[in-house]
Protein backbone atom coordinates (compact mmCIF):
# COMPACT_ATOMS: atom_id res chain seq x y z
CA UNK A 1 0.00 0.00 0.00
CA UNK A 2 1.73 2.89 -1.09
CA UNK A 3 0.49 6.13 0.93
CA UNK A 4 1.35 10.03 -0.20
CA UNK A 5 4.10 11.13 2.35
CA UNK A 6 3.95 15.50 3.38
CA UNK A 7 6.39 17.38 1.50
CA UNK A 8 7.68 19.36 3.93
CA UNK A 9 11.09 21.48 4.03
CA UNK A 10 13.40 20.11 6.62
CA UNK A 11 12.67 21.03 10.20
CA UNK A 12 14.97 23.58 12.17
CA UNK A 13 17.69 21.91 14.11
CA UNK A 14 16.97 21.36 17.99
CA UNK A 15 19.41 22.33 20.20
CA UNK A 16 20.14 18.88 22.01
CA UNK A 17 23.81 19.84 22.70
CA UNK A 18 27.34 19.81 21.62
CA UNK A 19 27.96 16.33 22.99
CA UNK A 20 26.81 12.88 21.66
CA UNK A 21 28.12 14.08 18.38
CA UNK A 22 29.28 10.87 17.43
CA UNK A 23 25.62 9.51 17.28
CA UNK A 24 24.44 8.95 13.66
CA UNK A 25 20.90 9.53 15.25
CA UNK A 26 21.72 12.80 16.55
CA UNK A 27 23.47 13.99 13.20
CA UNK A 28 20.12 12.97 11.68
CA UNK A 29 18.10 14.97 13.67
CA UNK A 30 20.62 18.08 14.15
CA UNK A 31 20.31 18.70 10.08
CA UNK A 32 16.61 19.02 10.45
CA UNK A 33 15.97 15.82 8.44
CA UNK A 34 12.96 13.42 9.80
CA UNK A 35 14.24 10.64 11.72
CA UNK A 36 14.20 6.87 11.95
CA UNK A 37 14.66 4.65 14.38
CA UNK A 38 13.74 0.50 14.35
CA UNK A 39 13.33 -1.62 17.60
CA UNK A 40 15.18 -4.83 17.31
CA UNK A 41 14.37 -7.18 20.09
CA UNK A 42 17.03 -9.92 21.02
CA UNK A 43 16.24 -13.67 20.90
CA UNK A 44 15.46 -15.60 24.09
CA UNK A 45 18.32 -18.22 23.37
CA UNK A 46 21.83 -17.51 22.14
CA UNK A 47 20.83 -18.40 18.46
CA UNK A 48 23.89 -15.75 16.83
CA UNK A 49 21.80 -16.60 13.07
CA UNK A 50 18.38 -15.13 14.00
CA UNK A 51 20.63 -12.22 15.52
CA UNK A 52 22.39 -12.09 12.22
CA UNK A 53 19.09 -12.62 10.16
CA UNK A 54 17.59 -9.50 11.88
CA UNK A 55 20.56 -7.27 11.41
CA UNK A 56 20.40 -8.36 7.30
CA UNK A 57 16.49 -7.42 7.11
CA UNK A 58 17.06 -4.18 8.73
CA UNK A 59 20.00 -2.62 7.71
CA UNK A 60 19.76 0.20 5.62
CA UNK A 61 16.24 1.29 7.40
CA UNK A 62 16.86 3.17 10.08
CA UNK A 63 18.77 6.34 11.06
CA UNK A 64 20.04 3.88 14.45
CA UNK A 65 18.37 0.68 15.95
CA UNK A 66 17.16 0.29 19.42
CA UNK A 67 17.63 -2.68 21.13
CA UNK A 68 15.27 -3.68 24.07
CA UNK A 69 16.66 -4.85 27.26
CA UNK A 70 15.10 -8.03 28.35
CA UNK A 71 11.60 -7.06 26.70
CA UNK A 72 8.53 -6.85 28.97
CA UNK A 73 10.62 -8.64 31.42
CA UNK A 74 11.16 -11.47 30.09
CA UNK A 75 15.19 -12.87 29.76
CA UNK A 76 16.59 -12.45 26.40
CA UNK A 77 20.42 -11.96 25.32
CA UNK A 78 21.82 -8.74 26.85
CA UNK A 79 21.16 -5.56 24.87
CA UNK A 80 25.00 -5.22 25.36
CA UNK A 81 25.37 -8.25 23.15
CA UNK A 82 23.50 -7.33 20.38
CA UNK A 83 24.54 -3.40 20.29
CA UNK A 84 27.47 -4.64 19.70
CA UNK A 85 26.72 -7.39 16.97
CA UNK A 86 24.99 -4.73 15.28
CA UNK A 87 28.09 -2.01 15.52
CA UNK A 88 30.20 -4.38 14.25
CA UNK A 89 27.65 -4.71 10.99
CA UNK A 90 28.06 -0.87 10.56
CA UNK A 91 24.51 -0.04 12.33
CA UNK A 92 24.39 2.44 14.91
CA UNK A 93 22.88 1.23 18.17
CA UNK A 94 20.17 2.43 20.85
CA UNK A 95 21.28 0.29 23.64
CA UNK A 96 18.75 0.06 26.35
CA UNK A 97 19.29 0.93 30.01
CA UNK A 98 16.96 -0.24 32.35
CA UNK A 99 16.67 0.78 36.39
CA UNK A 100 14.91 -2.59 36.86
CA UNK A 101 17.85 -5.42 36.50
CA UNK A 102 20.60 -3.33 37.46
CA UNK A 103 21.54 -1.02 40.73
CA UNK A 104 23.39 2.32 39.75
CA UNK A 105 26.93 -0.04 40.18
CA UNK A 106 26.18 -2.40 37.15
CA UNK A 107 24.16 0.53 34.99
CA UNK A 108 27.31 2.60 34.91
CA UNK A 109 29.60 -0.49 34.40
CA UNK A 110 27.27 -1.48 31.30
CA UNK A 111 27.80 2.26 30.07
CA UNK A 112 31.54 2.37 30.35
CA UNK A 113 31.74 -1.01 28.62
CA UNK A 114 29.14 0.09 25.85
CA UNK A 115 31.18 3.17 25.40
CA UNK A 116 34.26 0.65 25.14
CA UNK A 117 32.69 -0.28 22.04
CA UNK A 118 31.66 2.93 20.38
CA UNK A 119 28.16 2.19 21.25
CA UNK A 120 27.18 5.76 23.05
CA UNK A 121 23.71 6.44 21.67
CA UNK A 122 21.38 5.33 24.45
CA UNK A 123 17.78 4.88 25.86
CA UNK A 124 16.73 5.06 29.75
CA UNK A 125 13.72 3.55 30.89
CA UNK A 126 12.33 2.04 34.14
CA UNK A 127 11.38 -1.19 32.42
CA UNK A 128 8.90 -3.25 32.94
CA UNK A 129 8.03 -4.76 36.31
CA UNK A 130 8.85 -8.15 37.27
CA UNK A 131 5.23 -9.53 37.86
CA UNK A 132 4.47 -8.69 33.39
CA UNK A 133 7.60 -11.03 32.27
CA UNK A 134 8.34 -14.70 32.77
CA UNK A 135 10.25 -14.56 36.12
CA UNK A 136 7.78 -12.93 38.52
CA UNK A 137 9.07 -14.30 41.66
CA UNK A 138 12.65 -12.23 40.66
CA UNK A 139 12.86 -9.09 42.93
CA UNK A 140 13.17 -6.17 40.78
CA UNK A 141 16.28 -3.21 41.67
CA UNK A 142 14.93 -0.34 40.61
CA UNK A 143 17.72 1.49 42.92
CA UNK A 144 17.04 4.96 40.49
CA UNK A 145 14.34 6.02 38.49
CA UNK A 146 14.66 6.79 34.59
CA UNK A 147 14.99 10.45 34.94
CA UNK A 148 18.34 9.99 37.69
CA UNK A 149 19.19 7.64 35.05
CA UNK A 150 19.59 10.36 32.92
CA UNK A 151 20.88 12.47 34.98
CA UNK A 152 23.37 10.17 36.01
CA UNK A 153 24.66 9.73 32.30
CA UNK A 154 24.62 13.51 31.80
CA UNK A 155 26.77 13.77 34.40
CA UNK A 156 29.06 11.38 33.64
CA UNK A 157 29.86 12.99 30.14
CA UNK A 158 29.42 16.40 30.84
CA UNK A 159 31.44 16.81 34.30
CA UNK A 160 32.95 13.56 33.25
CA UNK A 161 32.07 12.48 37.37
CA UNK A 162 30.63 9.18 38.09
CA UNK A 163 27.49 9.27 40.09
CA UNK A 164 29.08 9.21 43.53
CA UNK A 165 31.24 12.35 42.42
CA UNK A 166 34.20 10.48 41.50
CA UNK A 167 36.13 11.61 38.63
CA UNK A 168 36.23 9.42 35.36
CA UNK A 169 39.98 9.18 34.25
CA UNK A 170 41.11 10.75 31.35
CA UNK A 171 37.88 10.05 28.90
CA UNK A 172 34.79 10.85 29.23
CA UNK A 173 32.02 8.89 27.85
CA UNK A 174 30.37 10.74 24.26
CA UNK A 175 27.08 9.15 25.34
CA UNK A 176 23.74 10.73 23.33
CA UNK A 177 20.84 10.22 25.89
CA UNK A 178 17.11 9.10 25.13
CA UNK A 179 13.99 8.82 27.17
CA UNK A 180 10.79 6.93 26.68
CA UNK A 181 6.92 8.57 27.22
CA UNK A 182 3.96 7.23 27.36
CA UNK A 183 1.01 9.33 26.41
CA UNK A 184 -1.53 6.48 26.88
CA UNK A 185 -0.92 6.00 30.62
CA UNK A 186 -2.86 8.35 33.26
CA UNK A 187 -3.12 10.97 34.41
CA UNK A 188 -2.52 12.10 31.18
CA UNK A 189 -2.11 15.91 32.01
CA UNK A 190 1.38 14.30 34.11
CA UNK A 191 2.96 12.92 30.90
CA UNK A 192 3.94 16.21 29.54
CA UNK A 193 5.55 17.84 32.64
CA UNK A 194 7.51 14.13 33.23
CA UNK A 195 9.02 14.80 30.05
CA UNK A 196 9.77 18.33 31.29
CA UNK A 197 11.64 16.68 33.87
CA UNK A 198 13.65 14.48 31.74
CA UNK A 199 14.93 17.21 29.28
CA UNK A 200 15.75 19.11 32.75
CA UNK A 201 17.55 15.81 33.63
CA UNK A 202 19.15 15.71 30.09
CA UNK A 203 17.46 13.55 27.87
CA UNK A 204 17.80 14.93 23.99
CA UNK A 205 15.77 12.49 22.34
CA UNK A 206 12.84 10.52 23.57
CA UNK A 207 10.68 7.67 21.93
CA UNK A 208 7.02 6.94 22.74
CA UNK A 209 4.43 3.75 23.18
CA UNK A 210 3.28 2.52 20.25
CA UNK A 211 0.77 4.64 18.98
CA UNK A 212 -2.55 3.55 17.71
CA UNK A 213 -4.98 5.90 19.62
CA UNK A 214 -3.82 9.27 17.74
CA UNK A 215 -6.36 11.01 19.26
CA UNK A 216 -4.88 10.59 22.18
CA UNK A 217 -1.82 11.20 20.79
CA UNK A 218 -2.51 14.07 18.98
CA UNK A 219 -3.30 15.69 22.79
CA UNK A 220 -0.18 14.99 24.35
CA UNK A 221 1.65 16.36 21.46
CA UNK A 222 -0.14 19.71 22.09
CA UNK A 223 0.54 19.84 25.45
CA UNK A 224 4.05 19.39 24.74
CA UNK A 225 3.96 22.10 21.81
CA UNK A 226 2.27 24.46 24.36
CA UNK A 227 4.68 23.82 26.67
CA UNK A 228 7.75 24.25 24.19
CA UNK A 229 9.08 21.39 24.93
CA UNK A 230 9.58 20.21 21.18
CA UNK A 231 11.96 22.53 20.95
CA UNK A 232 14.39 21.31 23.36
CA UNK A 233 14.08 17.48 22.71
CA UNK A 234 13.96 15.45 19.62
CA UNK A 235 10.51 13.61 19.99
CA UNK A 236 9.97 10.55 18.17
CA UNK A 237 6.68 8.79 18.12
CA UNK A 238 6.38 5.04 18.40
CA UNK A 239 4.45 3.37 15.13
CA UNK A 240 4.23 -0.21 14.02
CA UNK A 241 2.21 -2.70 12.08
CA UNK A 242 0.00 -4.88 13.78
CA UNK A 243 0.67 -8.89 12.84
CA UNK A 244 -2.81 -10.65 13.75
CA UNK A 245 -5.64 -10.21 15.53
CA UNK A 246 -4.49 -12.67 18.34
CA UNK A 247 -1.36 -9.73 18.60
CA UNK A 248 -3.56 -6.72 18.73
CA UNK A 249 -6.15 -8.67 21.58
CA UNK A 250 -2.70 -9.52 24.04
CA UNK A 251 -1.18 -6.08 23.34
CA UNK A 252 -4.70 -4.67 24.03
CA UNK A 253 -5.51 -6.50 27.51
CA UNK A 254 -2.27 -8.14 28.22
CA UNK A 255 0.40 -5.73 27.49
CA UNK A 256 0.75 -2.65 30.45
CA UNK A 257 0.75 1.01 29.04
CA UNK A 258 -0.86 0.56 25.58
CA UNK A 259 -3.62 1.50 24.20
CA UNK A 260 -5.26 -0.39 21.20
CA UNK A 261 -8.50 1.16 20.28
CA UNK A 262 -11.34 -1.05 18.93
CA UNK A 263 -11.39 0.13 15.48
CA UNK A 264 -7.79 -2.12 15.27
CA UNK A 265 -9.31 -5.30 15.96
CA UNK A 266 -12.18 -4.91 13.79
CA UNK A 267 -10.62 -4.32 10.82
CA UNK A 268 -8.59 -7.38 11.59
CA UNK A 269 -11.56 -9.55 12.54
CA UNK A 270 -12.31 -11.87 9.99
CA UNK A 271 -10.11 -11.94 8.04
CA UNK A 272 -7.71 -15.00 6.65
CA UNK A 273 -4.03 -14.86 8.75
CA UNK A 274 -2.47 -13.47 5.54
CA UNK A 275 -5.17 -10.68 4.87
CA UNK A 276 -4.71 -10.17 8.72
CA UNK A 277 -1.07 -9.18 8.26
CA UNK A 278 -1.81 -6.75 5.18
CA UNK A 279 -4.34 -4.93 7.10
CA UNK A 280 -1.72 -4.91 10.11
CA UNK A 281 0.81 -3.28 7.55
CA UNK A 282 -2.15 -0.61 6.35
CA UNK A 283 -2.91 0.20 9.54
CA UNK A 284 0.94 0.46 10.86
CA UNK A 285 1.42 2.83 7.77
CA UNK A 286 -2.26 4.56 8.38
CA UNK A 287 -1.21 5.73 11.79
CA UNK A 288 2.51 6.77 11.10
CA UNK A 289 1.39 8.91 8.09
CA UNK A 290 -0.91 10.62 10.48
CA UNK A 291 1.53 11.45 13.66
CA UNK A 292 4.41 12.60 11.29
CA UNK A 293 1.98 15.40 10.11
CA UNK A 294 1.46 16.17 13.94
CA UNK A 295 3.41 19.25 14.88
CA UNK A 296 6.86 18.77 16.89
CA UNK A 297 6.94 15.16 15.08
CA UNK A 298 10.47 14.65 14.66
CA UNK A 299 10.81 11.19 13.66
CA UNK A 300 9.55 7.78 14.04
CA UNK A 301 10.10 4.71 16.06
CA UNK A 302 9.61 1.55 14.60
CA UNK A 303 8.22 -1.14 16.60
CA UNK A 304 7.10 -4.29 14.25
CA UNK A 305 6.73 -6.94 17.13
CA UNK A 306 8.34 -10.29 16.14
CA UNK A 307 8.17 -9.25 12.62
CA UNK A 308 11.23 -7.53 10.77
CA UNK A 309 10.31 -8.54 7.98
CA UNK A 310 7.62 -6.12 7.87
CA UNK A 311 9.90 -2.97 8.26
CA UNK A 312 11.38 -2.90 4.70
CA UNK A 313 8.09 -2.69 3.60
CA UNK A 314 6.25 0.05 5.83
CA UNK A 315 9.73 2.21 5.71
CA UNK A 316 9.43 2.40 1.80
CA UNK A 317 5.58 2.61 1.46
CA UNK A 318 6.03 5.58 3.71
CA UNK A 319 9.01 7.16 1.53
CA UNK A 320 11.50 6.65 4.08
CA UNK A 321 13.88 4.89 2.18
CA UNK A 322 16.86 5.21 1.38
CA UNK A 323 18.46 6.84 4.82
CA UNK A 324 20.04 9.90 4.37
CA UNK A 325 23.87 9.65 4.87
CA UNK A 326 25.49 12.57 6.57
Amino acid sequence: MNLPTPSAAPAAPINTGLTGASSNLAKVINSGQFAVCVEVSPPVGPNVEAIQREIKTLKGYGDAYNVTDNQSAVVHVSSLAVSIMLKQAGMEPVIQFTCRDRNRLGIQSDMLGASVFGVNTMLCLSGDHPIWGDHPQCKPVYDMDSINVIRMARMMRNNQVFENGKQIPKIAPDFYIGAVENPFAPPYDYRPMRLAKKIVAGAQFVQTQLIFNVDRFREFMKRVVDLGLHEKIAILAGVGPMRSLRGAEYMKNEVAGMDVPDWVLKRLEGLSKEDQAKAGLDIGCEVANQVREIEGVRGLHIMAVSWPAAVPELCKNLGLFPRPVL
